[in-house]
C-alpha cells in the first residue's frame, strides 16, 4: 500500500488526483462505485453536475482512466458552515489532513451533541479549532465513544469523505484497539465474547445481553493481572460496536470495569476505566494506513503486576 500512495490535493473546494497506475483502465464510475464506494445518489448528483473533469473535460462516466491523467472532483467540500457551535476548550488531535482528523476524547466529554443544549461536546471542540484556523468544514463523528470512555475517534471533515469513511466502518477496516481495567483474574489468557446485547427494560441507560439484542462480539487478551489489587490490564477490539458493549461484556463473564459502577465495578476510579488507545484506518483517497495511539488524558489506572501469570 504504502509504496502506491495516491497523490490528491485539496484545492479551494475542489479535489484533484492523479491517476496511479493502479486505477489504469478503470471507468470514471468504477473509481466513484467500487473504489470510493460511493452512494448512488452522489454519484448521480456528480454526473448531473458535471463535477468531475479528465484532463480539464467534463466527459461521460464511461471515460476509462489513464495513468497520469488529471482528475478534478469540483465542489465536493463546499460546505455553508460548521454545523455545530464552537467551543473554545483545547482538544488534542493525533492525526490531521485537509479531509480527516483523529482527535483524543477526554472522559466526562460526549462525542457529539445529542440536543442543542449540548454545545461542549469534542465535535464542539473540533468546530472551534477548526474556525481559529479559517478551515470551514462540516465534520462528522464516523464513530463515538461514551461520554466517560477516552480516546481516539475519527471525524471526517466533509460528508464526501464521510460517507467513505461511513462504508470502511460498517466493513470493518477501521481497527480500533482498547484497553481496560477489570476487577479479577480472568481464566483465559485470551478470549473472545459472542452474546448479543439489548436495552434493559428496567433502566433507561443500561444495556444488557439479551437473546433478542444485536449480535455483539469482544475480544480480549490479558497484558496483566495485580494480585494484591486483583486487577487485571486487558487489550480488547471489537467486531462490533454496540453501545456499552466492553462494560457489558466483561461483567457479562464476572469482570466488570473499575469504575464502571453501572455494570458492578467498584469506585476506585472516577469513571469506567477504559480508554481506546490505538485506531487504524485505510485512508479513504491516499490509500495509506494510519495507525495512531492516543495517549492517557488521564492518571488511568497503570498496574505492576506480571502478565496474567
Amino acid at each position: 500500500m504504502g509504496d502506491h500512495m495516491i497523490k490528491v490535493e485539496k484545492l479551494d473546494n475542489h479535489l484533484h488526483v492523479v491517476v496511479p497506475a493502479e486505477w489504469d483502465g478503470i471507468s470514471i464510475d468504477d473509481l466513484l462505485k467500487n473504489k470510493w464506494q460511493l452512494a448512488k445518489k452522489r454519484i448521480h448528483q456528480m454526473r448531473m453536475d458535471k463535477m468531475v473533469k479528465q484532463n480539464g473535460l467534463s466527459v461521460p462516466f464511461a471515460n476509462k482512466l489513464r495513468a497520469g491523467d488529471q482528475l478534478i472532483f469540483e465542489n465536493i467540500f463546499f460546505e455553508a458552515d460548521y454545523g455545530n457551535k464552537p467551543s473554545p476548550q483545547s482538544v488534542q488531535i493525533l492525526f490531521e489532513d485537509d479531509f480527516l482528523l483523529i482527535a483524543n476524547k477526554p472522559a466526562q466529554l460526549a462525542t457529539h451533541p445529542n440536543t442543542s443544549a449540548d454545545t461542549d461536546t469534542l465535535a464542539n471542540r473540533i468546530v472551534h479549532y477548526l474556525a481559529v484556523k479559517n478551515e470551514p468544514a462540516k465534520v462528522q463523528h464516523i464513530h463515538r465513544l461514551d461520554k466517560d470512555t477516552s480516546g481516539a475517534v475519527l471525524f471526517a471533515k466533509s460528508p464526501f469523505i464521510g460517507g467513505i469513511l461511513d462504508k470502511q466502518l460498517k466493513e470493518r477496516k477501521i481497527k480500533r484497539t482498547y484497553i481496560a481495567i477489570v476487577h479479577g483474574k480472568l481464566q483465559k489468557k485470551k478470549g473472545t465474547i459472542n452474546a448479543p446485547i439489548g436495552r434493559d427494560r428496567h433502566h433507561p441507560t443500561r444495556r444488557r445481553i439479551s437473546n433478542t439484542g444485536q449480535p455483539a462480539v469482544t475480544h480480549y487478551e490479558v497484558i496483566s493481572f495485580d494480585a494484591v489489587k486483583n486487577l487485571s490490564q486487558i487489550v480488547c477490539h471489537l467486531d462490533t460496536g454496540r453501545t456499552h458493549q466492553i462494560r457489558v461484556h466483561l461483567s457479562s463473564i464476572g469482570h466488570p470495569l473499575v469504575g464502571d459502577v453501572l455494570y458492578g465495578g467498584k469506585p476506585l476510579f472516577y469513571r469506567q476505566a477504559l480508554h481506546a488507545k490505538y485506531l487504524s484506518v485505510i485512508h479513504p483517497l491516499t490509500m495509506e494506513k494510519i495507525d495512531i495511539e492516543a495517549p492517557y488524558l488521564d492518571d488511568f489506572p497503570e498496574l505492576t503486576g506480571s502478565g496474567g501469570k
